[in-house]
């Protein structure tokens, strides 16, 4: 194993990094649909969970470990601080994948050891090399992460990372934990890792940055460029504060510009051969699922996957771009698999045809799976003539969420209008099975509604967030309703999709709701689990 190897690992952390944005938790479920997403993506590693953070995430990395930690799969990774409980949490956890990696860390910089850690570098020093060799005896392939390394005095961090790879690290994790190094700085850091640390040639250097100052993807372009070769991110760049480097711009920017980066890699400069494994047509769709079950909407100036990314509206760039698309677009939309809407089935298509088609966007959904959004198809279907591809993945997406059916929606109706009193009556079905039905008079037809439905759940919650995108054109899209709720300290978010927006907007809150609600009822965190986070 060596630096010197010529592509690019790509190791997503939206399971585990990524699910800490306030308001993206993700249930057991929804965590592996989008790890088998993940693996359709081609993402060497998938970072599944903190397996000792709670008896969720335990059970969450124990499942992607044994559905998609196939021979074929990618590697399936646990986060574990250097404790031994949480490593033997993590290794008994990635028992059934047939490629596995704990990742364990511990601070170094000055400033966490003098107020988080309340240790000295030589107890650190210790503390790393016995926890990477007690990860070791688990399995072969470990990760070490230095703690905010972008803060750490050099010198300390060559000690550290030199003891970590004599114990058996087969990859040093660079963390820029707080988002504060510049591109240069950074860059700079790994050259100097390279020259510094004697042994680093038996290790893979990777690195892991937050966005808050908005330099994550260049700090990890320029990293790519001084030697290192795994890039710790996230789809949609969804993470913690300001979130992380984004995967679809890391990918797309090694992609585009591979005759640039090819030399940093050893390759000919001319090479059209992908710096990563990943498949590229997947990025939309991936980008879609994880904004859908996460909640976090992905803003239309996104690079890659917003909204606005290949829409031109200045005269001389439709213009250029009708001309030849070269002028004004640096790639193909559907190379990200944005395709033009292709209408493909109708009311009257059979279960045969449906599922066909949801194969060819890449969705392998069990019988049970199928069966629901069929229903779903069909009720569409019998109010909108045509189905695209975009209204059938909002279709499957809203319908293999996995939120907690506790209460649910059986009934609701509006009155609005110019002159009238925005009033709303809706019937929810209660987990005891009772249906309860209230009413309600708002500032709208949604703020009716929602305070109906406050009726009836009974908790107390604060409406932070809502909003609704149109699947496709036309009267009869889609209507897609994102809602986010506080409850305390925490934030739940809720989503649907129906032809009509109002009926959608009740189904997200319930949906968030019911994430509150079963949250409620739930043990929480182990106190000892703090919020360190690489």
């Amino acid at each position: 194993m060596t630096n010197k190897t010529d592509r690019i690992i790509i190791f997503d952390t939206t399971l585990r990094d990524g699910e800490q944005c306030p308001g993206a938790t993700l249930n057991i479920d929804e965590k592996l649909v989008i790890a088998k997403q993940l693996a359709r993506l081609g993402v060497d590693v998938i970072e599944a969970g903190f397996a000792f953070a709670s008896p969720g995430d335990f059970e969450a990395v124990k499942k992607i470990a044994q559905i998609v930690g196939t021979e074929n799969g990618p590697i399936v990774c646990s986060l574990a601080r250097a404790i031994k409980a949480d490593i033997e949490a993590a290794a008994e956890a990635l028992k059934p994948a047939v490629n596995a990696r704990i990742h364990t860390f511990i601070s170094t910089s000055d400033i966490h050891l003098e107020y988080q850690l309340r240790k000295s570098r030589a107890e650190v020093l210790a503390i790393a090399e016995e926890m990477v060799a007690y990860a070791k005896s688990f399995m072969t392939d470990i990760e070490f992460s230095p703690m905010d390394a972008a803060r750490t005095d050099p010198e300390f961090l060559y000690q550290v990372l030199e003891r970590a790879i004599a114990a058996g690290a087969t990859t040093v994790n660079i963390p820029d934990t707080v988002g504060y190094t510049t591109p240069s700085e950074f860059g700079a850091m790994i050259k100097g890792i390279i020259e510094n640390v004697p042994n680093i040639d038996q290790a893979i250097i990777s690195v892991h940055g937050h966005n808050d100052l908005g330099l994550a993807v260049a700090n990890f372009l320029e990293a790519v460029k001084n030697g290192a070769r795994q890039l710790e991110c996230t789809i949609n760049g969804i993470g913690e504060r300001a979130g992380n480097a984004s995967l679809e711009e890391l990918v797309m920017a090694l992609h585009v510009r591979r005759q640039y980066f090819n030399p940093y890699l050893g390759r000919p400069e001319d090479s059209q051969e992908s710096l990563t494994n990943i498949d590229t047509r997947q990025i939309y769709k991936t980008s879609r699922l994880v904004s859908n079950l996460t909640g976090m909407l992905v803003q239309p100036n996104k690079a890659i996957v917003g909204a606005n990314a290949f829409a031109h509206e200045s005269g001389i760039h439709q213009d250029g771009v009708l001309k030849n698309k070269l002028t004004y677009e640096i790639m193909d939309a559907q190379l990200i698999g944005l395709t033009d809407n292709q209408i493909v089935l109708g009311k009257h298509s059979g279960r045969n045809a449906f599922r066909t088609r949801l194969k060819e966007l890449g969705f392998e959904l069990s019988d049970t799976e199928l069966n629901k959004a069929f229903v779903r198809f069909k009720e569409v279907a019998d109010k909108k003539k045509d189905i695209s591809d975009w209204d059938l993945e909002a279709i499957v997406n809203d319908e293999i969420q996995q939120a907690p059916d506790l209460f649910r929606v059986e009934l609701v109706q509006v009155s609005c209008g110019s002159n009238a009193r925005p009033t709303a009556t809706v019937t929810l079905r209660t987990p005891e099975g009772e249906e309860l039905t209230d009413a309600a008079i708002g500032t709208g037809p949604v703020d009716a509604v929602y305070k109906a439905i406050n009726r009836v759940v009974n908790v107390p919650n604060q409406l932070i967030e809502f909003s609704v995108q149109s699947v496709t054109g036309g009267i009869d899209a889609l209507g897609e309703v994102t809602i986010r709720l506080r409850y305390e300290s925490k934030v739940f978010s809720g989503h649907a999709a129906n032809t009509d927006i109002i009926v959608a907007s009740a189904q997200a809150y319930v949906n968030a709701l019911n994430r509150l609600y079963a949250s409620l009822q739930t043990q929480q965190k182990p106190e000892e689990v703090t919020a360190q986070k690489v």
